[in-house]
């Protein structure tokens, strides 16, 4: 469940509780006539099951209340109520597959920012890597993953494409260029400092490395990867399922082969390097294809939903089931 809390300027008031009425999966209805000061109107609060939060905020939307007003959407932990048990039950679908569009949107641009923050974790993360991938130490490697936050500027390349955009998709494809080319250059540096203090050689380069030789040499596979990582790491952001980013984190190489590229560089090996830059490439793309394609998938299929998502005049709440 979900609780929305509205600003409504004193003329709309009874069209957004008429609104809330007809919409299925709505409950806990409180209206305080007067209560808001700034901006002054009227606080509307209502309890609504996440498969029907996202139709009846864009018809709030439609009203204006976010200009004239405000909404705010906060998760409920917990309900302990009859009624809420059954506007669960009344709202088609299920929750862990509704998706909020504008949750969506605010949370991938928070994400998909280019940041000192972001710049920081994502030039740590591709050090770590970078060490990992000289050591052939995947524990290395698989820690990088998981510290690297480039999948939030991802996902909101993904989701400005699909919702139409265009300034998020630039923002955070602005973002992933200059945070990966300034983790690479920073990773060049770093490495040379680390030859220079002994720790690196090389001979490192050339060496076996059967846990880490994937990285700069890209096949079918490493885009097939991507493509199912692009899947996962969506669905994660639309089912509000964030652990589920670690086990992206994971299944990708974008960190690791822009490390072993940074490190091929700066000892003069050109073929590891173009190698790993294409490896980045499959992946970045394969993610972004596929993450779209999701999301253009979700889209089409809660469409299907949206008959179902009001009420008939006249007819008492709480009166339907899931079909």
């Amino acid at each position: 469940m979900l609780h929305l809390r509205m600003i409504t300027p004193h003329h709309l008031t009874e069209q957004v509780v008429e609104l809330i009425d007809q919409t299925v999966g709505t409950t806990h209805l409180v209206v305080l006539t007067g209560a808001a000061r700034e901006p002054e109107g009227d606080v509307v609060m209502c309890d609504v099951a996440r498969e029907a939060a996202d139709e009846l905020l864009q018809e709030m939307r439609t009203l204006g209340i976010g200009q004239s007003g405000s909404i705010a959407v906060e998760n409920i932990d917990l309900s302990i109520s009859r009624r809420a048990d059954a506007a669960e039950e009344e709202a088609p679908g299920e929750a862990a597959d509704a998706v909020i569009w504008e949750q969506l949107a605010e949370s991938t641009h928070e994400e998909s920012t280019l940041t000192i923050t972001f710049s920081v974790f994502l030039i740590v993360a591709t050090m770590i890597a970078a060490c990992g991938v000289v050591l052939d130490n995947a524990i290395l490697i698989v820690g990088a993953m998981a510290v690297g936050p480039e999948f939030g500027p991802l996902a909101g390349i993904c989701t400005g494409l699909v919702q139409r955009e265009p300034k998020l998709a630039a923002r955070s494809m602005f973002a992933l260029l200059v945070g990966f080319a300034a983790a690479i250059v920073a990773t060049t540096v770093f490495s040379l400092v680390m030859n220079a203090l002994g720790l690196f050689h090389a001979g490192m380069l050339d060496n076996p490395r059967p846990n880490t030789s994937f990285i700069w040499q890209p096949d079918p596979f490493s885009f097939v990867v991507a493509l199912l990582a692009g899947v996962a790491g969506m669905l994660s952001l639309t089912s509000a399922k964030s652990g589920a980013l670690v086990g992206v984190a994971i299944s990708v190489t974008t960190v690791p082969a822009a490390a072993n590229a940074a490190v091929a560089l700066s000892y003069g090996e050109f073929g590891q390097m173009w190698g790993s830059a294409l490896q980045l490439l499959l992946n970045l793309c394969g993610i972004i294809l596929s993450g779209t394609l999701t999301l253009i998938g979700w889209k089409l299929l809660w469409r299907t939903q949206q008959g179902r998502m009001t009420r008939p005049p006249g007819a008492p709440q709480h009166n339907f089931k899931k079909r």
